[in-house]
């Protein structure tokens, strides 16, 4: 494991500014926020729909909050085109579902889990028919998969993280996609009681593992039930959800705190995240963690931390259980911690 769950997934101190690390926006999607915040303060609706869409046609989603405006990249769009082939990259999002699940999993510098989980899958045959798409991101060694077990995408240079789970996202025809971290070995069937969880309309985002944060910078293992966020080792999406948010910013080069990003913005647009609570999921020790010295792991947290604040950090709005604040908006002490 990463260690991340075991204990309190820790932020940046709430007072400490946004990184220098967090690239600035385009020039040109910087003018349209700032076009879309005047109208939007001037209550000029049309003005600011049209610039929204604007925005998305250079690959750009708008996120408001009360501090102002910025932007996340759209899966697929400009910010995103260059990364893989243009035959990959076409979108079946937009196709209604013809299953009711796709799983997805990433393949890079260690194929050998990707091959175990493909193994228990194997064995442990899912109740609900789904399909599996294997991103096979340049993986170091081969990649011995059981035959008509998965569609693999090819990626003939690696990819960063979120591009290449986006990938596998952006193709599949499931009415629910769980991206799977190659770390999680099936000890059983799991994608039946996981998908029951969208069975009640309002959830977006569902999984096993959740986390809660009474000040957007320290989450920490949260029950089943709603949540403010699903963990990516299995994380699963509404398409209608995915569809909004259209996936993973691709400036998510590292997976950890990614998975709090998209979270957030799928609650964002008015859906709830829910942990089921155990499934028959083990988690083995996660490579991409274990990968790297603990000050570049921490370097390469932070910086993805700081990538989440700037989208989320004021949208106190998304937290279940914010703590409450003083009068001069302090955070109140609490009998209860």
């Amino acid at each position: 494991m990463d260690g991340r769950s075991a204990a309190a997934r820790r932020g940046p101190p709430a007072r400490e500014p946004v990184s220098d690390e967090v690239a600035p926006l385009p020039d040109a999607v910087q003018a349209l926020l700032d076009q879309r915040a005047a109208a939007r303060e001037a209550r000029d609706w049309a003005t600011a729909d049209t610039l929204r869409e604007q925005l998305h046609a250079l690959g750009w989603e708008p996120i408001d909050s009360p501090a102002g405006s910025t932007a996340r990249p759209l899966l697929g769009g400009a910010a995103t085109a260059s990364y893989a082939d243009d035959a990959d990259l076409a979108s079946l999002l937009d196709e209604p579902a013809s299953l009711p699940a796709s799983l997805v999993t990433v393949a890079d510098d260690h194929p050998a889990d990707a091959e175990r989980l493909l193994g228990a899958l194997q064995r442990h045959p899912q109740a609900v028919d789904h399909e599996m798409l294997v991103v096979a991101n340049a993986p170091a060694g081969d990649l011995a998969l059981p035959p008509n077990v998965a569609t693999t995408l090819h990626v003939a240079e690696r990819l960063g993280w979120a591009d290449a789970v986006n990938l596998g996202l952006r193709r599949t025809r499931g009415a629910v996609a769980v991206l799977l971290d190659t770390s999680v070995e099936p000890q059983g069937d799991f994608l039946g009681p996981l998908l029951a969880a969208f069975d009640n309309p309002a959830v977006g985002v569902a999984g096993p593992w959740g986390v809660t944060s009474r000040d957007g910078r320290e989450f920490s293992e949260a029950p089943a039930g709603e949540v403010d966020a699903i963990e990516g080792y299995c994380l699963a999406v509404r398409r209608e959800a995915l569809r909004q948010v259209r996936g993973f910013d691709h400036r998510f080069r590292f997976y950890r705190n990614a998975d709090l990003d998209l979270s957030f913005a799928i609650r964002a647009n008015g859906w709830t995240a829910v942990a089921t609570g155990p499934l028959p999921l083990v988690r083995h020790e996660h490579r991409g963690w274990m990968a790297h010295q603990p000050a570049e792991r921490d370097r390469l947290s932070k910086r993805n931390f700081y990538r989440f604040l700037k989208h989320w950090g004021d949208r106190r709005d998304l937290l279940l259980r914010p703590a409450q604040r003083d009068e001069r908006g302090r955070p109140a002490r609490d009998a209860g911690r």
